[in-house]
């Protein structure tokens, strides 16, 4: 069985959460299975493990609908991706789509990194569920990334196709355990959306002194100094982006990892700091209840009270040590080679795929020719 995996979402330099779902997920199924990465830019590849690939236009293109004319040309048996808008009209192959979250319903801002009229499509096909439901129902199957996601998903009957979880893992990061210390860092990792509320953390420092947040993601001027003015100066340090090697460093040497997002997918970030062995200080929805366990520490992300809090409520020896040692236990649960194994199981498992209806019909018409069979 030949197998497409769809890696045209990796990001360059730095992996943003469906980017590193991508690298870790592909890495891990090709020690199970064969399989061909789809990419839309060779730089990618610095960014992926060393497996076969082919190159077609990338996701974002107006001219998405139709990519599988060039993915036939590969002669998949099966095309997974870990995004839902891989266009599929004329395919040859069996499809797995993947839905994150239902974040866009909720929240409609589209992301930034898109075309305008890419940014249009994307707002106003998430004003109501039927385009959704349209696009899930192509694939033979659909895949999500958090049991919270598949709830939603059933209580609004997104799909008639069998829904799989495939949560994110992340490698052991053979990290000894920690020890309290009074290092009073506080770290983010993320965008700066809307729904990710980064302005309750910021609020929340004036009520910490000699507390320091620190925001390692990448940000816009505008975004660094709207957060800047909510908090007290020199409480909020922004780094704009960091290497992995410094990603772990800052986490290691932090009392919390912390989120105040109002609506999320899952939240990679937070394994990660996990597998630091660092507790999480994250706001109470049920996607974070999944994800951070009993190694997290919940509070109301509409309050910067709650917030702070929640913060000096960690930072005792006997209770930050505890939730340190939950915190390497919970990562335990989140495994890239069990996920590969839940994506080959439903590979492995999937109908066939039927012939067009259209196809059918005009291979019918023709003399001399017989209906095609199932694949």
């Amino acid at each position: 069985m030949k197998v497409l995996f769809d890696c045209r979402y990796t990001r360059l330099v730095r992996h943003d959460g469906v980017s590193r779902y991508t690298a870790g997920l592909v890495e891990a199924f090709s020690a199970l299975h064969p399989v061909t990465m789809i990419i839309s830019d060779e730089r990618q590849l610095t960014m992926l493990p060393d497996l076969p690939w082919i190159k077609v236009r990338q996701g974002a293109s107006l001219l998405e609908p139709w990519v599988a004319l060039a993915v036939n040309r590969a002669k998949p048996d099966v095309v997974f991706t870990p995004m839902q808008t891989m266009g599929s009209f004329h395919r040859r192959y069996r499809l797995i789509l993947t839905i994150h979250d239902m974040v866009f319903y909720r929240t409609r801002k589209p992301p930034a990194e898109f075309s305008l009229p890419v940014r249009a499509i994307w707002r106003a096909f998430h004003l109501a569920h039927w385009p959704q439901r349209l696009v899930l129902n192509r694939a033979e199957a659909v895949v999500t990334g958090s049991y919270n996601c598949e709830r939603e998903m059933n209580e609004v009957r997104l799909t008639k196709r069998p829904v799989t979880v495939i949560r994110p893992g992340v490698p052991p990061s053979g990290l000894p355990a920690r020890t309290h210390e009074n290092l009073r860092t506080l770290v983010y990792m993320g965008t700066f959306m809307p729904n990710k509320n980064v302005e309750t953390l910021a609020r929340g420092m004036a009520l910490l002194p000699g507390y320091r947040l620190m925001l390692l993601s990448k940000i816009t001027d505008e975004a660094r100094e709207r957060i800047a003015a909510l908090a007290p100066e020199g409480s909020v340090v922004f780094e704009n982006g960091v290497s992995d090697e410094r990603y772990i460093e800052v986490m290691r040497s932090s009392t919390a990892m912390v989120s105040a997002c109002l609506d999320e997918g899952f939240g990679i970030p937070l394994i990660e700091a996990l597998s630091t062995a660092t507790p999480l200080v994250i706001s109470d929805i049920p996607v974070f209840r999944e994800v951070g366990g009993d190694a997290a520490t919940f509070f109301d992300p509409h309050s910067p009270e709650d917030f702070a809090a929640a913060v000096r409520s960690i930072d005792s020896p006997e209770r930050w040590n505890d939730l340190s040692a939950r915190a390497l236990a919970q990562a335990g649960h989140f495994s890239w080679e069990e996920s590969a194994q839940r994506l080959l199981d439903v590979i492995t498992t999937l109908p066939p795929r039927r012939t067009p209806l259209w196809r059918r019909l005009l291979v019918s018409l023709i003399p001399g020719r017989r209906t095609p069979a199932r694949r």
